[in-house]
């Protein structure tokens, strides 16, 4: 999960892990600050229930972006992680990007190591507020994602945010013009499908799980999965032999979808 500082990444996970859990949980730390909460390059498993065996999906936090070329998250760490190189609890460097033999760097690695989808994660209420530079690391990295083959997604969060509308009835989250609006103008922004665009509420300060706040979030998950789906679909033949089948409702049995 790649995005700026504060769009919600350790929150999305802490809202699935609690769907998946059936209660609130904060497994990973999220807030606002000014700068990135979020400092360790963390991989989350997810478990069926309190005590439940581990659902088959990694989900992988990462600093926030910021416009400042010397600050946050550095794209070239972003395709270490894809390429599998980045070990668990990588203490990312504000001043250079994770190199071959340094701390944290992984060399050997395998199939279940890579990234399987790239997620975005934007704020619905700072699209319009994104500069250029930072536009231009989310399009250094969504073109590194192309070139390995990485299928990409977008989570807009904050909905309820950065619509009345949908404040009072998360329901109406389709119905908003607003957000409609807000979804193009990140698409033409960033080079993103609308396809592949959905909105979502992170649980944030509700105390109670949610039935409508849930699909909303398990439609996110089953996209992720879905575009998953298409890295297995296109894997070389020698990769292809660290599984039996490359669709994910097969090969999902044996190996983690790494989002």
């Amino acid at each position: 999960m790649v995005g700026q500082v504060g769009a919600g990444k350790s929150s999305f996970f802490n809202s699935i892990n609690s769907v998946f859990r059936g209660n609130m949980t904060s497994q990973a730390i999220a807030g606002t600050a000014g700068k990135s909460v979020t400092t360790q390059f963390r991989t989350y498993t997810i478990n069926a229930g309190k005590g439940g065996a581990p659902v088959p999906l990694v989900l992988c936090d990462t600093m926030g972006l910021e416009e400042d070329d010397s600050s946050g998250l550095d794209p070239d760490d972003v395709i270490s992680i894809c390429k599998g190189n980045v070990q668990d609890r990588y203490q990312f460097s504000q001043s250079s990007s994770l190199q071959e033999g340094t701390p944290g760097y992984k060399k050997h690695v395998s199939l279940k190591d890579k990234i399987h989808c790239v997620v975005y994660v934007v704020d619905a209420n700072r699209v319009s507020l994104m500069g250029q530079k930072l536009l231009n690391k989310f399009c250094t990295i969504r073109k590194k994602a192309n070139q390995m083959g990485v299928p990409q997604v977008l989570l807009m969060t904050k909905i309820d945010e950065a619509c009345p509308l949908v404040a009072k009835d998360v329901k109406s989250v389709y119905r908003s013009v607003y957000l409609q609006n807000k979804a193009r103008e990140v698409s033409e922004s960033l080079g993103i499908p609308l396809s592949c665009i959905v909105p979502v509420k992170n649980y944030c300060s509700e105390m109670e799980l949610d039935t409508e706040l849930d699909i909303l979030l398990l439609s996110a998950v089953d996209l992720m999965l879905n575009y998953a789906d298409s890295f297995f679909d296109n894997l070389p033949p020698q990769d292809q032999e660290e599984t039996e089948q490359p669709k994910l409702s097969q090969s999902i049995k044996n190996n983690n979808v790494v989002v």
